[in-house]
């Protein structure tokens, strides 16, 4: 078992922790963790809910996927739980085939996350470009946002579709629909979040306060609005009961891409999150730790009714921000919704659903980086084209779709731009070297591969009167790949027939193992490999003499 741990380099961070971890330590995380705790109560429930689902999946998911991550996990202060990133991805599950599903999907999710940690997989998250973070992340919003118009409005519309024009359709159509109580109560909360002074946001944080001010509103005063317990029956007051999903062997083909979405948003998600928790406590996490964490809180929850978890920035934030320093403090948040569920739970039922509304449409604003939208002028037509693809097949497709696209953009316009700073030219006479009549030296700079091969082609373009041997100096080669050398071997072949001898010097290690691979030192003969420029220069001489 050992061996096995170690093969997975299985170490939570919650063990480096607990090394001299003292009373003051214990002190600040239990109470950073009550605090997340109430916090997160209301953006649970609320992610459940516009995630179509019931609000308990959202406290049960955040009660043992929380608590999970926080034990399990690479970073000391993440918090884990539903999160609004999820919220299109499972509405759609839900829609197009139904909780079961979701539940199974979720399940899947959590083994290729888990197997991406086990595999050692958390390095590659960071090579997806930034602007298809900025495209999606933003994109998501749009859509969190829409999702809660209905709510906040109070529209009769019945289930939204999960399409993006086919929700507009239904909103469109229903706005004469509007309820003016909704509204105002939507609103109020609105404005509650907006206004609350920073220092009651401590004690008091902003959607707890709206919770009770929009509870106690809706009970004693008996407003006409929609609340939890008029759509759901309220929340029940137990302990999250273990139950096996109806697992259906016809539906797991269909159920590859969207548990492929998850898989990957919660990796993307949790390990940005992780980043930014590493900027403000100065520490560094284990990303492979982290996916290995949440991969098996998403594996367990669906067997408790739980929807997907990954890191929470908001509430990672608030952990750092109230003293939290370990995954103790998480922990103690998993435990803190615990005990409310199981001493409040009746309370939640009075709580209206447009408090909820208003709630997710806060954390949607503060969720996209808006300020990317005024600077983009600033960027290349690239960047552009890659964050404003991504957003845009984000809110009206798919986010698979959008973040494909968005890689494949980005790819594109760095092949591009790799391309353009590649380049071979002739060196001038008087800097060769001192080089001999006949002989001529080229300079490649950048790197040589699929995009920029062509440009070795100049070798064979560029035939000068009296030419007898080329110099192809790769000082400043930092990569060729099998179709660079592939064009290489051509332009060798062209030389050599028109009686022109090709050498090569200052080649790199992986352009002299690739040469030697593909066979063309073994085809430009023996010594036209050289270590340097000058001793290239002098086989030149060699070889001239000897054919004079």
């Amino acid at each position: 078992m050992k061996r096995l741990l170690r093969h997975f380099a299985f170490e939570p961070k919650l063990l480096v922790c607990l090394k001299g971890y003292n009373r003051e330590t214990l002190t600040a995380d239990v109470l950073a963790g009550i605090t997340v705790g109430i916090v997160a109560l209301p953006l649970a429930m609320a992610c459940a809910i516009a995630s179509g689902v019931k609000p308990e999946a959202g406290i049960f998911t955040a009660i043992i996927a929380g608590f999970i991550i926080s034990a399990l996990g690479g970073s000391r202060v993440q918090i884990g739980g539903p999160t609004g990133a999820f919220i299109v991805i499972v509405y759609g599950i839900v829609v197009n085939y139904g909780l079961a599903n979701l539940l199974i999907c979720t399940f899947m999710a959590g083994c290729m996350l888990l197997a991406m940690g086990a595999l050692r997989l958390g390095a590659l998250i960071k090579f997806i470009p930034v602007p298809v973070i900025i495209g999606f992340t933003n994109g998501i919003a749009v859509l969190i946002f829409m999702s809660q118009i209905k709510d906040f409005l109070g529209l009769q519309t019945g289930p939204l579709p999960a399409e993006f024009f086919a929700q507009i359709r239904a909103l469109g159509g229903a706005l004469y629909t509007t309820d003016m109580y909704t509204l105002a109560t939507a609103s109020v909360s609105l404005l509650i979040l907006m206004l609350w002074p920073a220092n009651l946001n401590k004690r008091i944080p902003a959607p707890v306060a709206v919770l009770i001010i929009g509870g106690l509103a809706a009970a004693f005063f008996n407003l006409p609005v929609e609340t939890i317990g008029s759509r759901f029956g309220g929340i029940p007051q137990t302990l999250p009961q273990f139950a096996m999903p109806d697992l259906s062997i016809e539906h797991l083909r269909h159920l590859i891409v969207p548990a492929v979405t998850i898989a990957l948003l919660g990796a993307i998600e949790s390990l940005l999150c992780a980043v930014v928790a590493d900027g403000m406590i100065k520490d560094k996490h284990d990303a492979n730790q982290e996916l290995i964490a949440q991969g098996i809180a998403n594996i367990v929850t669906p067997f408790f009714g739980g929807i997907p978890a990954t890191g929470a920035i908001a509430r990672t934030s608030t952990n750092i921000r109230n003293g939290g320093r370990t995954p103790v403090a998480g922990m103690l948040h998993a435990v803190t919704l615990l005990v409310i569920v199981l001493v409040a739970a009746p309370l939640a039922k009075h709580i209206p659903l447009a408090c909820l509304s208003a709630i997710l449409m806060t954390v949607a604003l503060h969720m996209g980086d808006w300020s990317q939208f005024k600077t983009m002028t600033r960027y290349s037509k690239g960047r552009m084209g890659t964050l404003l693809s991504t957003f845009i097949l984000t809110v009206v497709f798919d986010l698979t779709i959008a973040v494909e696209v968005g890689i494949l953009s980005a790819a594109l316009v760095l092949i591009r731009r790799l391309a353009q700073v590649t380049m071979v030219v002739r060196v001038k006479h008087e800097d060769a070297g001192d080089a001999p009549a006949g002989v001529s030296v080229y300079e490649a700079r950048g790197a040589l591969f699929f995009g920029a091969a062509d440009t070795l082609e100049i070798l064979s373009r560029a035939h000068i009167e009296g030419q007898k041997i080329a110099i192809l100096d790769l000082d400043h080669v930092i990569y060729m790949d099998s179709t660079a050398a592939s064009t290489l071997e051509s332009v060798l072949f062209d030389l050599y027939g028109r009686g022109i001898m090709l050498l090569v010097c200052n080649a790199h290690p992986q352009p002299a193992s690739l040469m030697r691979r593909a066979g063309l030192i073994d085809a430009m003969g023996p010594h036209s490999l050289h270590a340097d420029r000058a001793s290239a220069l002098a086989r030149a001489r060699e070889l001239l003499a000897a054919k004079n």
